[in-house]
């Protein structure tokens, strides 16, 4: 029993998602002793789920092994490899298979919306009751945790992530950006087509929506940006952080092979937007700047020069999307000065 708790406050004593799934594994690991533990994560569309592995333990394993947040979507195992899990899913319980002498358990991880993955053991005897028991009642506190972490990190209208998360996922971005350009390496990428990953910050910004409150009311304001909220996770991927700034303004943090993609992922957004036919209130346009995070900003550094495109969007005709980097090419706008010592929040 002294193991079990033991386990549960390493669990509850972190508030780093990934942390906490490797600790989980790493958990489950020590109590049930089975060949390996997984955290498996179905990412995706009805009917075109993937599986990310976010962590995966083997019984000699000394680390747990993952798939990067980055991955792309087509280079994951597709959900049908797996049906099993997707099984566990669907019927919200625990499944159990008999496969070559060995035991597969998987149990179905629940967020307050929906079932979101599996944890898959598989071992070499048959967990009893009170072993399958245990590892449940381990998952719902780990299911209570994760919840309270959504309350704290996450805008409780919209369900996107807030503004007091922003600086810490900003600083783990910068720390994946070389300082300064490593030939040799960027030639092997070239020999094996490996792309130069970019970070891109967007600022995205409602048009007249004062006129929308002041019209319709701050209830059907709150509908429109519901709305956008659930627009812009259908126009963006997986793994791209979202965040609601407050008010009518939008936050996002991707990562892409060039900043051209990053520019049709906005456009995408802009016309999705343009299209939808918001209940009462109709057609609502956004405004949309964004920037490349570059080695030694500040969340504010980023920050300011995305916000410049917007307002220079918002000054020639709105329902557009601005490249800040294009905008001082072609001399519109000029070069921001460095804000990294200011406080962004």
């Amino acid at each position: 029993m002294s193991q079990v708790v033991d386990h549960l406050a390493e669990l509850t004593g972190f508030r780093d998602r990934d942390v906490m799934d490797v600790t989980l594994v790493m958990a489950l690991r020590d109590l049930l002793e089975p060949e390996s533990v997984a955290i498996y994560r179905s990412i995706g569309e009805p009917g075109e789920e993937r599986w990310l592995t976010r962590a995966h333990l083997r019984a000699g394993d000394a680390v747990a092994s993952a798939d990067p947040l980055w991955a792309k979507p087509a280079n994951l195992p597709k959900g049908s490899d797996h049906p099993l899990r997707l099984e566990a899913m669907r019927s919200r319980s625990v499944t159990q298979v008999a496969q070559g002498g060995q035991w597969l358990y998987l149990f179905p991880i629940a967020t307050d919306r929906d079932v979101v993955g599996v944890i898959e053991i598989l071992s070499t005897r048959r967990l009893g009751t009170g072993a399958q028991r245990m590892v449940s009642s381990v998952l719902r506190i780990y299911h209570n945790f994760q919840g309270l972490l959504d309350y704290s990190e996450r805008d409780t209208l919209t369900g996107l992530l807030n503004r007091k998360t922003f600086d810490e996922s900003f600083l783990k971005v910068l720390s994946d950006i070389p300082t300064r350009p490593d030939t040799q390496h960027e030639a092997e990428d070239r020999r094996h087509e490996t792309a130069v990953q970019h970070y891109v910050l967007g600022v995205i910004d409602i048009d007249h929506f004062k006129t929308v409150n002041d019209r319709f009311g701050h209830l059907i304001g709150d509908e429109v940006l519901l709305l956008l909220s659930r627009l812009m996770r259908g126009s963006f991927r997986f793994h791209d952080m979202l965040y609601r700034f407050g008010g009518e303004e939008f936050v996002v943090l991707m990562r892409c092979d060039e900043e051209v993609h990053a520019g049709e992922a906005f456009e995408r957004l802009r016309l999705n937007t343009e299209r939808y036919a918001f209940p009462q209130v109709g057609r609502i346009t956004v405004s949309i700047g964004f920037t490349e995070v570059r080695p030694g900003d500040g969340p504010a550094d980023a920050f300011e020069r995305a916000d410049k495109a917007v307002y220079h969007a918002k000054g020639h005709g709105r329902n557009q999307v601005h490249n800040y980097a294009a905008l001082v090419a072609s001399g519109v706008i000029k070069e921001s000065a460095q804000l990294s010592d200011v406080e962004l929040f």
